[in-house]
């Protein structure tokens, strides 16, 4: 009899609760299944990519890439040079739209902050122990306030990615919106790292983690691992966020990085948050693109002549 009462106490207080996050994430279709994703996304570059390939869509990449310098070599010399040139860019293509950011690490944000001279062009720093996020919350938390510190305007971190996979939702959620606070009115980025989720439906649910623990931006890939950003993740987080927007009300925004070493790999991106987002979301406000490579590729291609300025 005991027993019985115990055993059925037991699933009376356990089966039905859910916690949280769980309960936040119940409310989205997080069962997706890979080949659709592929199939979808195939038939939209077949049928949707060619429409894109425009001088002014080209001329929207320019404006919303992310020019990105995160070498083990990297020194205030070099980030000093990278700098110069984002400055030098506007007397030479005044008609063109400027960069939306210079990324950098953030021992870098000094250098840059004290060297930018054109408007509008966000300073971000890769904090919180990029790329792999395997580190002390402590030491995480005294990085992106650094970073800020010293100039920093934008801060991407790097989802704990262990944490996610071993099902611990709480300790990521808890560990980004900690990060979030830290970072206040200056826009978060939080990378999912794709490549090492795996499946449509890890990539869906981690999408979604992040933005309800505080995400402004939600990006695919640090580009140190392989696989990074690929049109199937951007595809299945470009829902998420809009399931997330219809849901919430709150708008975040999106970021391929990774590999993104064509204008038609730009081009794809483009399409997909057109398509799957909207209008809304085509500005270099809410779409951004990182790459250190794609801005010479699409220079090039505005200007009809080979560029190599970056």
């Amino acid at each position: 009899m005991t027993d019985n009462h115990n055993d059925h106490g037991h699933h009376h207080h356990d089966a039905p609760r859910m916690s949280k996050y769980e309960e936040a994430l119940s409310k989205y279709d997080t069962k997706i299944a890979d080949d659709d994703v592929r199939a979808a996304v195939k038939k939209l570059i077949a049928e949707k990519v060619h429409e894109n390939d425009t001088p002014e869509v080209k001329r929207f990449l320019m404006g919303s890439i992310e020019l990105t310098t995160l070498k083990t070599t990297d020194s205030d010399e070099s980030v000093l040079a990278f700098t110069e040139r984002v400055n030098a860019f506007d007397d030479a293509y005044p008609d063109l739209p400027h960069v939306a950011t210079i990324c950098v690490y953030p021992c870098f944000a000094q250098t840059v902050s004290q060297s930018l001279e054109v408007e509008g062009v966000e300073i971000a720093c890769v904090a919180a122990c990029f790329p792999s996020a395997q580190s002390f919350q402590e030491v995480k938390v005294a990085e992106t306030a650094l970073a800020l510190k010293d100039g920093a305007t934008e801060i991407d971190i790097v989802m704990p990615v262990g944490k996610f996979l071993s099902g611990d939702y709480e300790g990521v959620s808890d560990e980004i919106g900690e990060l979030k606070a830290v970072c206040g009115e200056h826009k978060m980025k939080v990378i999912l790292e794709t490549g090492c989720l795996k499946t449509a439906e890890n990539i869906k649910k981690a999408s979604l983690l992040a933005m309800y623990a505080g995400a402004d931006y939600i990006k695919t890939s640090t580009g140190k691992l392989e696989p990074a950003a690929t049109p199937e993740a951007a595809y299945v987080m470009c829902q998420a966020i809009k399931e997330y927007y219809d849901e919430t009300g709150i708008q975040v925004g999106f970021k391929p990085a990774g590999g993104i070493s064509s204008v038609t790999d730009a081009l794809i991106y483009y399409t997909i948050v057109k398509e799957v987002l909207g209008e809304k979301w085509l500005t270099n406000q809410w779409f951004r693109i990182g790459t250190s490579r794609l801005a010479n590729l699409l220079l090039s291609e505005i200007t009809g002549e080979e560029t190599k300025f970056f």
